[in-house]
């Protein structure tokens, strides 16, 4: 998995292969440690999260995954398999740095979303200032597909932002979605400081406790301080796909 990612889509930030021998230390340019909150299991097919469980690295302890300012770009990609929610409704985290509690949101990739009249898509939230957007109480500033995701089927997940436009992608192909996606935002990226956000995976905060959980499998994360191409999206999504086929 660290191979097919690496030579597909070079130079990630932090990269975890959730089967390899060391699961929790990332593989990329930084070796950074994903910290338990919350039981979790390491499954034969990767971190499985169920309702409540989540990860997370402090903020100190992640510097380059403050990821900010007005040319900042970002790609987070997952390999996730996604189980039916429990019947009261949330969104799903699948990781980034996003915490709506304190106004200290940066960038997240979710599923779920429900804003826009959006329910089951991947969706790339980027934050310019932190808090909700001017004249909504959340922060509405989103790419988000058109395609809902299947439960229980294994897709590559993910979101770029170069600065102008963010772009939401499933299986590697970007899911176009009239006024959506791509979403221009030529806004940057805002920067919470030593307080800001942590880097979360599985769960963010929100309305001052964690939230937004997700819940299934990730077999491999990534995440790059550059926009990946529609060429990378779509060659790392195709080599995910054959590790779990």
């Amino acid at each position: 998995m660290l191979e097919q990612v690496t030579e597909n889509a070079p130079g990630p930030l932090v990269l975890w292969d959730f089967l390899s021998e060391t699961p929790m230390v990332s593989h990329g340019a930084q070796p950074y440690t994903l910290q338990p909150v919350t039981d979790f299991t390491i499954t034969q097919t990767g971190l499985h999260l169920k309702r409540g469980q989540w990860l997370h690295i402090p903020r100190a302890g992640c510097p380059a995954l403050n990821i900010s300012g007005e040319n900042a770009q970002v790609s987070v990609v997952a390999h996730v398999n996604r189980l039916p929610q429990p019947p009261t409704y949330d969104c799903e985290t699948v990781a980034g740095v996003w915490d709506e509690s304190r106004k200290m949101r940066q960038y997240c990739l979710f599923l779920d979303l429900p804003i826009w009249n959006s329910k089951d898509q991947v969706g790339g939230h980027i934050s310019s200032h932190g808090g909700p957007t001017p004249g909504y109480k959340y922060c509405m500033d989103a790419a988000i597909g058109e395609t809902a995701l299947q439960f229980d089927t294994w897709h590559t997940v993910g979101f770029t932002y170069d600065g102008e436009s963010a772009r939401a992608y499933l299986d590697g192909v970007l899911d176009t979605r009239d006024g959506r996606n791509p979403f221009h935002y030529p806004h940057g990226l805002f920067d919470g400081g030593p307080d800001g956000a942590d880097f979360t995976v599985g769960a963010v905060s929100r309305s001052g406790e964690p939230g937004n959980f997700f819940h299934g499998t990730i077999r491999a994360l990534a995440v790059y301080n550059r926009a990946l191409t529609d060429i990378e999206m779509h060659k790392l999504a195709t080599a995910l796909k054959d590790e779990t086929s």
